[in-house]
């Protein structure tokens, strides 16, 4: 769990995790960036019910290459601090891979909330459902319907895709999932794994147009000249997409100046 001043959320994602019962042994190991909100107070309310460590670091990526070093389970995942998991995700995941050797990676379902918890835009949440169920590495490059939250690996396949590149500053998930898909194919779990926390100062509400280009870029890049209908199909659906973010934060800003 990688986290920089989100003590707000922090207890939330924790609690989330140390909640999750099944068939597994679970290891939580919390990557601090140096935190200065009282996220170091909230980590020492545990004791030893988690693993922390509070450093500065040179930002997710490089947290997250830390922690799965520090780490020795053979499925991997992680969930940052201002998401949280559903009851029942982790013996979902569980039983999968324990049911399938031949199944590399995972990913789910998930919600979308606000600050409070409530859901929120369940038209995307819908979409994304219906995208994400029939995986193919072509699909998966032309448009990224997979969130973060709700990606488990085995640990030897994440060795094959690498560490996460510490240069990549946006979409570094989506990255990966493009890595991981050239060795072994997603197999999708058709339950909701995880929620997905849409605030005020989180990257995917700040940098929602950026990002979908990054996106775009990462596609390009992994296809190699190849798969040129799936790009072209994702060059279309970032422009459809960023006109839509576009006017909504157009029409926010109208509502909150006549508020």
């Amino acid at each position: 769990m990688p986290s920089f001043n989100q003590a707000h959320f922090l207890r939330r994602a924790i609690d989330s995790v140390l909640s999750q019962q099944g068939e597994f042994d679970l290891e939580l190991l919390v990557m601090d960036g140096g935190s200065t909100d009282g996220s170091v107070e909230v980590l020492q309310s545990y004791g030893d019910r988690i693993r922390w460590v509070s450093q500065r670091d040179k930002g997710q990526s490089d947290a997250l290459n830390k922690g799965i070093a520090r780490t020795d389970g053979d499925v991997i995942g992680w969930l940052n601090s201002d998401d949280t998991y559903e009851p029942g995700a982790l013996a979902a995941v569980a039983g999968v891979f324990a049911a399938e050797p031949q199944t590399g990676w995972v990913y789910g379902k998930v919600r979308f909330v606000d600050e409070t918890g409530r859901e929120i835009r369940r038209w995307i949440t819908w979409y994304k459902n219906l995208r994400m169920r029939r995986y193919r590495y072509a699909k998966l490059l032309a448009e990224n319907p997979i969130c973060q939250m709700s990606v488990f690996w085995r640990r030897e396949l994440g060795e094959r895709a690498g560490e996460f590149p510490t240069d990549l500053k946006l979409a570094t998930d989506y990255d990966y999932w493009l890595r991981l898909g050239r060795y072994a194919p997603g197999r999708f779990i058709d339950a909701y794994l995880g929620c997905f926390r849409l605030h005020g100062s989180s990257m995917t509400m700040t940098q929602v147009v950026p990002t979908l280009r990054a996106e775009l870029d990462h596609a390009i890049r992994h296809a190699e000249g190849r798969y040129r209908a799936a790009i072209l199909l994702h060059y279309l659906m970032f422009l459809r997409t960023a006109v839509i973010y576009t006017l909504m934060g157009v029409l926010n800003r109208i509502k909150r100046h006549y508020a």
